[in-house]
């Protein structure tokens, strides 16, 4: 019989990353018992066991298969991206099972861990000094190498299946499932490109769940601006987070903010304070995001302690420590960068308990 729409490359293609993500197990669900707070349970979901070590393996992944259904990726394309590190490491690692060249478009002032991770993954650097033109420089490259721009900044909130396919939401609620409260009052996470809280959000209201979502935004970031006030949409000049990952300093197109019940701003100290005593209750290091996520679900549990009430809270331990050994956990660099985040440690060790 012959073959009337040949697809050899393109089947090849989704088929490796099919197998990849079936030799790979769902990420653990941490339970953490406060034991200054009875009745209320903190969970973490943690998204540095994906082989890349962080939350944007599901978000690369996605985009790839986004892309090759698309037919936007062929097997002489050169694959772009703009990140701040994570997601290019992820997709790096995608490119390279499927023998594309991938260029990763980053600011200047991103850890230097990342970049290592990039390259051990095959990806190649682009540097700009300015973060607000990696949009541009990475049209510019797929334009010069006729490659594409996977573009995780569009593409995010519409390249992951919000109805379910094993997505972050419905991995969360099937785990959650024989705990004392299994639907959680809160999932809080961060917004980079905004593509988790789009799905997260789009699912619990095509589930029903009362279960409400809050976004943890750094306060340098203009997400929370917009949350509050649609016509913000870019941050004023010099006005930037040190925090990896997430927050940005102009509303990015997969950002939707109709889905979100609530954003709780996280000043960059607080996040780096609430990492460090988190990392010491865990016995191992977690990244300042998850330190953002940290400082809103201890707001949102003080709120249901005062309130009397019972029940679960779950965020998202975004991605390991290791890739900040240089910034986040070099007390010198913390010193430099004005960030006083001792008092914010005693605090969140207070709340954590002991391990």
């Amino acid at each position: 019989m012959s073959d009337l729409c040949p697809r050899g490359w393109l089947n090849e293609a989704v088929r490796r990353i099919e197998a990849d993500y079936n030799r790979s197990a769902d990420t653990h669900l941490i339970r953490l018992d406060l034991p200054r707070y009875a009745g209320i349970t903190l969970y973490l979901k943690d998204e540095s066991s994906h082989p890349t070590g962080s939350l944007k393996h599901r978000l690369a992944r996605s985009l790839f298969l986004y892309a090759l259904c698309n037919e936007w990726i062929g097997p002489d394309s050169c694959v772009i991206e703009a990140s701040s590190g994570s997601t290019a490491v992820s997709e790096a690692y995608f490119a390279r099972m499927l023998g594309l060249r991938f260029i990763a478009v980053v600011p200047a002032t991103t850890a230097a861990p990342k970049l290592d991770a990039i390259r051990f993954q095959g990806g190649e650097i682009h540097m700009v000094d300015d973060p607000r033109t990696v949009y541009d420089v990475a049209h510019r490259l797929a334009a010069e190498t006729g490659g594409h721009y996977l573009d995780q900044f569009t593409y995010a909130e519409r390249a992951t299946d919000w109805r379910g396919n094993n997505n972050i939401a419905e991995s969360i609620f099937a785990q959650m499932a024989e705990e004392e409260h299994p639907v959680p009052d809160w999932i809080v996470c961060g917004a980079g490109t905004g593509g988790t809280s789009a799905t997260i959000g789009r699912y619990l209201r095509y589930q029903r769940y009362a279960t409400r979502l809050c976004v943890a935004d750094p306060v340098h970031s203009v997400f929370h601006r917009h949350y509050q006030d649609r016509s913000a949409t870019v941050l004023p000049e010099g006005c930037a987070s040190r925090i990896e990952g997430i927050g940005r300093p102009r509303v990015e197109p997969s950002f939707v903010p109709g889905v979100i019940d609530r954003m709780i701003a996280v000043e960059d100290a607080a996040s780096i304070g609430a990492m460090r005593a988190l990392s010491d209750r865990l016995g191992r290091r977690v990244g300042g995001s998850t330190g953002t996520n940290l400082v809103a679900c201890a707001g949102l549990i003080e709120e249901m302690a005062t309130a009397g009430a019972s029940g679960s809270i779950v965020t998202l331990l975004c991605d390991g420590g290791d890739r900040y050994g240089t910034t986040y956990y070099d007390d010198a660099w913390l010193d430099g960068s004005g960030l006083a985040w001792q008092a914010e440690a005693a605090r969140f060790t207070a709340l954590l308990g002991p391990a």
